[in-house]
């Protein structure tokens, strides 16, 4: 069974930007890429636990606002130290200009 939550509307996330998204107690971030595509990962580093939303975006790549830490947000590929652990990543879909973001 599939757990779908509304994440925030399309216009809420900018080209090459990333927004917090905060539910049950934890802590996402919502990326819209130059290709206007939406993706979702953990909203903080896997080095310190910092919120990503801080952070800069680049391209495809989230970099970590305290150590300058990248991950690659499509995949959550950690790209290089002090980022080692790999991001969490969750499935997006767009329904009615809504970002909707699957949870399990």
């Amino acid at each position: 069974m599939s757990n779908w939550i509304e994440a925030s509307t399309t216009e809420g996330v900018n080209n090459e930007d990333v927004l917090r998204f905060d539910y049950g107690g934890k802590t996402f971030a919502i990326f819209r890429s130059p290709d206007d595509k939406f993706y979702a990962t953990d909203g903080l580093c896997t080095h310190e636990k910092v919120h990503l939303c801080d952070g800069l975006v680049m391209g495809h790549i989230i970099e970590c606002p305290k150590h300058n830490g990248r991950f690659d947000y499509t995949t959550g590929n950690a790209q290089g130290a002090p980022c080692i652990l790999n991001l969490r990543t969750y499935a997006v879909k767009i329904e009615s200009h809504k970002v909707l973001i699957n949870l399990e």
